[in-house]
């Protein structure tokens, strides 16, 4: 298994290189760099999860997978007390505590987790990658977003409209769509399922691709180490990996869903941080720096992870 990850953080590695070294060649503008990440949620990314939760899925697998999704809510919750609790104790500027905080218990569970959890454990990780996926999504466009709403001087808030579509991504949607078709026992057209097969494999190259832009786009010479970056640090990939085994271990679920959630909750800060940070007038400058710090640390934190993984299964 240590080899299998080894591999899997290299083959996402070389992908991102690319981006990186694309990147360089000024190949990529502000708003193509949307367009690659539009492409992945809104066109790759909904019929991949079609395709694969219909493909692998029954309605007996269902009803076992999905009361599992209070672990990844549980656990999202309890971090954001420790995160408050850490906030105060490094003293965070109060301009962009609640960012910190929003950053400090949500993970990047699409960019990044999906990627890594497919290269390491295969398809079959895909249901439980969209169980945390449905938790954290849902944690980050509420509470999320609304701890960063507090950092704005300017009192903008989100409707509750917003709020909802936000939630209801057009991820979530193909999710919940093949829900839909497996509990009421529907085969889609050969032809349509070949076609949504095609579109879904964009998703991984692209979201690597993306990271690699990012990356580069961000500067490796921005990187620090101050206090309320170590903060986000410690949060990501200290207290959510450790909160998580100890809600996972004595449970019954399938040795395969304890690994990816615990690894799913060392995922880097969400990509979308920067930007609610910039839409409210938070601290966007910190947050993309803590995206790119947190990106390129868990190319080093997966092997890490995937070792004690190894030796607590």
């Amino acid at each position: 298994m240590l080899l299998q990850s080894i591999q899997g953080v290299l083959v996402i590695i070389v992908m991102v290189a690319v981006g990186y070294y694309i990147a360089s060649l000024h190949w990529f503008t502000e708003s193509s760099k949307k367009l690659i990440a539009k492409l992945v949620t809104q066109v790759a990314l909904p019929p991949y999860m079609i395709v694969s939760i219909t493909k692998d899925f029954t309605k007996d697998e269902l009803a076992r997978l999905l009361p599992n999704l209070w672990y990844p809510v549980l656990s999202m919750l309890i971090l954001m007390g420790i995160s408050w609790l850490v906030a105060h104790f490094i003293k965070v500027d109060q301009s962009r505590r609640g960012l910190f905080m929003s950053m400090f218990f949500n993970s990047n569970t699409v960019f990044v987790g999906l990627p890594i959890n497919l290269a390491i454990f295969g398809e079959k990780s895909l249901p439980y990658v969209l169980v945390y996926y449905m938790a954290n999504t849902t944690i980050f466009w509420t509470l999320g977003v609304y701890y960063i709403q507090r950092d704005s001087s300017d009192n903008i808030k989100m409707s509750i409209t917003d709020a909802i579509k936000k939630i209801f991504s057009a991820p979530l949607l193909g999710f919940m769509l093949g829900i839909v078709l497996i509990v009421l026992d529907i085969k889609l057209p050969t032809f349509l399922m070949s076609s949504f097969s095609y579109l879904g494999g964009l998703t991984i190259p692209l979201s690597m691709l993306f990271i690699g832009v990012s990356v580069y786009d961000a500067g490796l010479k921005n990187m620090r180490f101050q206090k309320d970056n170590l903060g986000v640090l410690s949060g990501r990939f200290i207290f959510a990996p450790i909160l998580m085994a100890l809600l996972v271990l004595p449970s019954s679920m399938p040795t395969i869903m304890k690994e990816v959630f615990i690894l799913q909750s060392c995922m880097p800060v969400m990509t979308n941080a920067p930007v609610v940070a910039k839409l409210y007038d938070a601290d966007a400058d910190f947050a993309s720096i803590m995206v790119t710090e947190t990106t390129l640390l868990s190319l080093v934190m997966v092997p890490i992870m995937m070792m004690v993984l190894t030796k607590l299964f």
